[in-house]
């Protein structure tokens, strides 16, 4: 019998009600404190466009971790779903949704009901990917003369892309990457970890980043204004991440296989 049992016994056994109400007490604190505790924790529904290596089915991509982390930290809990890059502004607006997981900053401007943890989670490098040589060197200017495409919602090509640039734009990162393979288009604009994951898991070959990256931006998480004042947690949250190791942990571990530099794993 442990001794948790044993006291019990011991307090029953005088037929004190003082006991035997102080040994009720004692066992709701033993066995719903914690489950109090974790009912009380608010469940944030954040959406999210990624995939591999940043967000997985399975939930342990480098955002969920990173994120799920901070939130823990600052006593959130955290549910992600899979959403289009234009609908996830929307919905985070709109508040269907809680927030977005990583979006480059200014989009407040647009989106007024969103408001911005300013702690950064991560930076996007956004890249040119092609498979013939009719593109040697990266930039918004040379793209005027290639033919590319994105998906829908990726505010940094929208908003980057000059004038007359031929552009095709699709919904699904597999739709640009399957034209990309059918010489369809000359280009896919993307983001550099995204897409060399996504050409491994289809088996696309020859395909190569046109250096140097277009931009690489900071990227944040942004929740609706009603959820403001989890904002310093938020943030606070995820500098002690950064501080106590655990975020270059994370993120070695998962761009490592990519053959990353570890510089992108580096807090900056």
């Amino acid at each position: 019998m442990c001794d948790f049992a044993r006291y019990q016994d011991r307090l029953r056994s005088g037929n004190n009600p003082k006991r035997i109400w102080l040994a009720g007490i004692l066992l709701a604190l033993v066995f719903s404190g914690p489950v109090s505790r974790a009912a009380n924790e608010p469940t944030l529904v954040l959406n999210d466009t990624y995939d591999t290596p940043y967000t997985t089915e399975a939930g342990d991509g480098f955002l969920d971790l990173v994120v799920e982390d901070a939130f823990r930290r600052a006593g959130l809990r955290l549910k992600m779903v899979r959403v289009s890059p234009e609908r996830a502004l929307l919905n985070a607006d709109a508040g269907i949704e809680d927030g977005v997981s990583a979006r480059i900053a200014g989009l407040e401007k647009n989106y007024p009901n969103l408001v911005r943890v300013p702690e950064k989670v991560l930076d996007f490098p956004f890249v040119a990917f092609a498979r013939q040589a009719k593109l040697s060197n990266a930039s918004w200017e040379a793209l005027t003369s290639v033919s590319v495409g994105h998906i829908q919602g990726w505010k940094i090509f929208e908003q980057s892309l000059k004038p007359g640039t031929p552009t095709t734009i699709v919904d699904t990162a597999e739709q640009l990457f399957t034209m990309l393979d059918k010489n369809r288009i000359d280009v896919a604009l993307y983001e550099r970890w995204l897409g060399l994951a996504l050409a491994k898991k289809m088996g696309i070959k020859n395909i190569r980043v046109v250096e140097p990256a277009l931009a690489e931006r900071e990227m944040f998480i942004y929740l609706n204004k009603r959820h403001a004042d989890k904002v310093p947690a938020i943030t606070a949250a995820l500098r002690a991440l950064k501080a106590d190791g655990a975020y270059t942990r994370i993120c070695r571990e998962k761009f490592a296989p990519l053959a990353a530099s570890t510089s992108q794993c580096e807090v900056k």
